[in-house]
């Protein structure tokens, strides 16, 4: 199991490291979401783009990545 704790990294990172995950290269990303070129995911991996979270979402869903909010008292 991996994890990652969002709060140590910028959001361009914790979208990099998703992407890592899945094993998706930036096209094969870009075409799986039928609307980013493989430059769109590489700005938005350098921080030069932002993304909307549902993008996240929709990549974690079809990976079986789980996305985790945990509140500390």
């Amino acid at each position: 199991m991996m994890k990652l704790l969002a709060n140590d990294y910028e959001p361009h990172e914790t979208f990099k490291i998703i992407r890592e995950w899945t094993g998706l290269t930036q096209e094969e990303l870009a075409k799986e979401l039928n609307r980013r070129s493989r430059h769109g995911i590489k700005n938005i991996e350098t921080g030069n783009a932002r993304y909307y979270f549902e993008t996240i979402l929709e990549v974690c869903k079809k990976h079986n990545i789980k996305i985790i909010f945990e509140k500390d008292n």
